[in-house]
Formats: C-alpha cells, sequence, structure tokens
C-alpha cells in the first residue's frame, strides 16, 4: 500500500493543460466584475512566489482554450488521487480489528468468569488430584484461542503500519496540491486584475473613441473571457477547499489507524502476558497449596504417630515398672498358702483328735465286751 501513491509527484508545478480538438468560442455576455477576498500566501515559499508571478506573466486570456484548461491537470490529479484514496478506505475493515480486541477480552473473561464461578482462589483449588491438570487444560484452550486471534492482530498491525505511512504521504500529497491550487489561483488573480485594469479598460477607451464595431466587440469578448476566466478561478477555489478539508479528514483517519496499533500492541505486549503470568502464579499457588496439605497430612499422621508410640511407651513403662517391683512370690500368695496351711494343720489335728478319742473309747468297749464275755463264759461253767 506504501506504494500506492508513488506516482503522484510531491512537488508543486504549473504548467498550461491543453485540450485536443476544442475550438475557441466567443463569450458576448457580459457580466458584472467581481472582487474575490484576498487569498493567504504565507503558505508559499519565495520561490514558489516567484514562479507564480513567471507564470501569471504567461497567461493569455485570449486563448478560450488555455481559460478551460486553466489548473485542470491539479483538479484532475485531486480526482485520482481523492479516488485512490476512497479504494484504500474500502479496503480497510478497522471494524474487523475491533472485534477481534473484543474477542480478546471476552476469552479472557470468559476463562475467568468460569473459574470465578468455582471461587477463584478459593473453590478453584480442589483437593482432587487432577485439579491442577483440569486447570491446565482449560489455560491451554484458552491460550491456543487468543494467540490464534492475537497472530491476526499482529498481521493487521503491519497492515495499519503501512497504511500510517501511505497516509503521511497521502497528507503531503495533498499539501502539495493545495500549494499548486493556491499558486494557480493567485497567478490567475494576478493576471486577471492586470487585464481588468490596464487591457479592458484600454479597449473600452478605444472603442469609445474609434466608434468601430469590432472595436467595441473586441471590449465586449475580452470582458467576457475575463468572466470564465473568474469563474474558473472560482472553480480552482472550490477544488481548494476540498483540499483544506481532506487534510484533517487524512489526520483523523491516520489516527484512528493509530490508536487501533496501539490497542493491538498494548493487548499483544501487556493484557496477553499479564493474563499469563496470573495464570502461572495461580498454578503456582495451587501447587503451594497441595504442597501444604500434602505437608500437613504428613505432620499430622506424624503427630499421631508420636501419640500412640508415647501412649504405647507409657502402658510398656507402666507395666515394665510393675512387673520389675513385683516379688518372685505375693504376699498375697503367700498368705493365702499359710492360711490354707494352718487350716489344713487344723482339720489334720481334729482328725487325730477325733480318732484318738474313736479308739479311747473303742478301747472302753473293747474292755466292756471283754469283761461281759468274760462274765457270760463263768456263767456257763456253773
Amino acid at each position: 500500500m506504501s506504494d500506492t501513491f508513488k506516482e503522484f509527484q510531491t512537488t508543486p508545478t504549473l504548467v498550461f493543460d491543453e485540450a485536443p480538438g476544442m475550438e475557441e468560442k466567443k463569450e458576448t455576455t457580459a457580466v458584472p466584475e467581481l472582487q474575490p477576498e484576498p487569498m493567504d500566501d504565507s503558505v508559499l515559499s519565495p520561490e514558489e512566489r516567484e514562479m507564480v508571478e513567471n507564470f501569471s506573466r504567461q497567461i493569455d486570456l485570449n486563448n478560450t482554450n488555455a481559460i478551460l484548461q486553466y489548473g485542470s491537470g491539479v483538479q484532475k490529479k485531486m480526482a485520482d488521487f481523492s479516488e485512490t484514496a476512497l479504494e484504500n478506505v474500502r479496503s480497510k475493515d478497522l471494524g474487523e480489528v475491533g472485534d477481534m480486541l473484543t474477542n480478546v477480552v471476552t476469552e479472557l473473561k470468559n476463562f475467568d468468569a468460569e473459574e470465578e464461578s468455582k471461587g477463584f482462589f478459593g473453590g478453584l483449588f480442589k483437593k482432587t488430584s487432577n485439579k491442577v491438570a483440569t486447570m491446565k487444560g482449560k489455560y491451554a484452550r484458552a491460550e491456543e484461542n487468543v494467540m490464534q486471534i492475537c497472530k491476526s492482530l499482529e498481521n493487521h498491525q503491519v497492515v495499519l503500519l503501512k497504511d500510517i505511512a501511505t497516509l503521511d504521504k497521502m497528507y503531503d500529497l495533498n499539501l502539495t496540491y493545495f500549494k499548486e491550487l493556491t499558486m494557480y489561483i493567485l497567478a490567475g488573480r494576478k493576471k486577471l486584475e492586470q487585464v481588468q485594469k490596464q487591457e479592458l479598460p484600454a479597449l473600452i477607451q478605444k472603442a469609445e473613441t474609434s466608434g468601430l464595431a469590432e472595436d467595441a466587440q473586441a471590449a465586449k469578448d475580452l470582458e467576457g473571457l475575463c468572466q470564465r476566466f473568474e469563474k474558473k478561478l472560482h472553480d480552482l477555489d472550490l477544488t481548494r477547499m476540498i483540499s483544506i478539508q481532506t487534510a484533517p479528514q487524512i489526520r483523523l483517519v491516520q489516527n484512528s489507524n493509530t490508536m487501533m496499533v496501539e490497542k493491538i500492541q498494548s493487548t499483544v505486549v501487556n493484557t496477553i502476558p499479564l493474563w499469563k503470568s496470573q495464570m502461572v502464579l495461580a498454578l503456582g499457588v495451587e501447587h503451594s497449596n497441595q504442597a501444604a496439605k500434602a505437608q500437613q497430612q504428613v505432620t499430622d499422621l506424624t503427630n499421631e504417630l508420636l501419640k500412640k508410640n508415647a501412649e504405647t511407651l507409657k502402658m510398656a513403662s507402666i507395666e515394665t515398672a510393675r512387673a520389675s517391683e513385683r516379688g518372685i512370690v505375693d504376699i498375697e500368695t503367700l498368705k493365702q498358702t499359710n492360711e490354707s496351711l494352718i487350716t489344713t494343720l487344723d482339720e489334720i489335728m481334729k482328725i487325730q483328735t477325733e480318732g484318738r478319742e474313736k479308739r479311747q473309747a473303742a478301747e472302753v468297749e473293747l474292755r466292756q465286751m471283754e469283761n461281759d464275755l468274760k462274765s457270760k463264759l463263768l456263767e456257763i461253767r456253773k
């Protein structure tokens, strides 16, 4: 696109344009003389002002074709320039770039909204083991979409940068055409003023003095040519006004392109890296949380084991102490054994006493039985 306006010249020039085949016509209708507003020539350099002076002396108002074609070259260049600029505008769709920027923001917001619905830094990190993997998958999908959009944006950025350079070229060309139009108008007005104040009054005076019809017609023709030339200068002034209006329009389009480039650059250089950094931080926080939870579980298990071991050690120590302090035979056992022995001895003594008593009683009975038997035997003998 930067070569679009290569064929246009950027140096103001003044030339007489020819129109082959045009026949010279005489204007017979007189029009009242108009006094144009003075034109500011401060935009012109001293060399260009000198060019205007020289060119004004070369203008021939008696040449009808020269009047018709006066400044038509620069008007044609302005028309071609406007058509080329219009084609460039038609071929550009900045709305597409705006939609892409909106898509980037939407993609990032959708990703964050999906996570925030679960509590981005609260419910985001679940206790499930695949939480980080799920998060990475969503991030990868969002990143792929965003990077595709950013690639297209970068391509548009290159085009927009070329357009900005082209618009600078267009602005310079427009300034050149503005200067050319100003120079044509100034030169034409100088010539018109010289003719109206010198040549035309001289012809009118000649016609009045001679009274000849051809002299009167010559004065009439020159007056008509002056009117036609004045109208031509007015047309050039209108074209010049279009050139004046074109300059801020070019800058407006250029500023829009510049703003769009800045937005694209901010998105690619700031927004996307910041989003990636936040995702890296989020993943790092999740890893830290999971590590902390794992460490907490280890700590809890260690404390539980220590408590259990301490309780076991306590019980074992107590039992060991009790066992170490316990005698070979418990006093209770000795007491019980002693009581049992005493009871046994008492029972033995009682049995012995009873046996002795029974033997004594039996001996008495035996003696009695013996005596009874002896008595009975003695009785039988008698």
